[in-house]
């Protein structure tokens, strides 16, 4: 974390608060009501500093199991974008998700501003966990994504990580209050980090990294929930 303004996305005793609420309490929580696969960590080896982490998004378990199966040099002071509509309404649900998930608000109405700002926490050298469909997929298929978080990669000039997240959706659906039971199996895959190209449009650097979840997913989904399900991989809703 290069030398900045310290605030709770920065402070260093607010990242171990982090530490022991995300891997003392959230992890062996969310690991132990799924099975977890975890695959392709071994690309993250030569990450440093600022980065966008971009995947899809079907379930609430999305985040608590990519920041779990992060490294926690990676994941010490990852910010994540939360609704500010659902997580920021309520004074709990915002205590609760800064404490959990360093999280910051993202407005989806496009009606009020917020203090603090996705660029501007990248530009202080603050990762972030983005996820470009901007809300939970209905029914598991992977939609369009908008091109906010290519934008930002390429402005500030970092890679992005693509995540595929595996069996979310089957195990805690949109709507559902606690994930099935009998520990339904999950998995997260990291792939390669990604940099725009030279003179790339953000519409087309946004296309390359959905590309290369959707193949993450494609890969990785016998494996992870087993030979006989591998039609669960993640659906797309318009394949281009």
């Amino acid at each position: 974390m290069p030398a900045t303004m310290r605030d709770r996305f920065t402070s260093r005793s607010h990242a171990a608060a982090r530490f022991v609420a995300q891997r003392g309490l959230l992890k062996p929580l969310v690991w132990s009501v799924t099975s977890v696969t975890v695959l392709g960590r071994e690309r993250l080896a030569d990450v440093e500093d600022s980065y966008v982490v971009v995947a899809n998004h079907t379930s609430h378990l999305d985040t608590p199991l990519i920041m779990g199966a992060l490294p926690r040099r990676l994941a010490r002071y990852l910010a994540v974008g939360a609704a500010a509509d659902y997580f920021f309404d309520v004074w709990r649900r915002r205590g609760l998700t800064a404490l959990f998930f360093n999280a910051f608000p993202v407005d989806r109405t496009g009606v009020n501003a917020r203090g603090v700002s996705a660029k501007t926490l990248l530009n202080r050298g603050v990762p972030l966990l983005i996820f470009p469909e901007g809300t939970r997929s209905r029914d598991g298929s992977l939609g369009p994504f908008k091109p906010g978080a290519a934008a930002l990669a390429s402005s500030a000039e970092v890679p992005v990580l693509p995540v595929a997240v595996i069996g979310a959706h089957a195990a805690h659906p949109r709507g559902s209050n606690w994930p099935k039971p009998g520990r339904p199996p999950v998995g997260v895959v990291f792939g390669e980090p990604l940099t725009a190209f030279p003179g790339e449009l953000r519409c087309e650097f946004t296309e390359r990294i959905r590309s290369a979840i959707v193949t993450l997913a494609e890969e990785n989904s016998g494996r992870i929930l087993g030979v006989s399900e591998t039609s669960r991989r993640i659906p797309e809703g318009d394949r281009s």
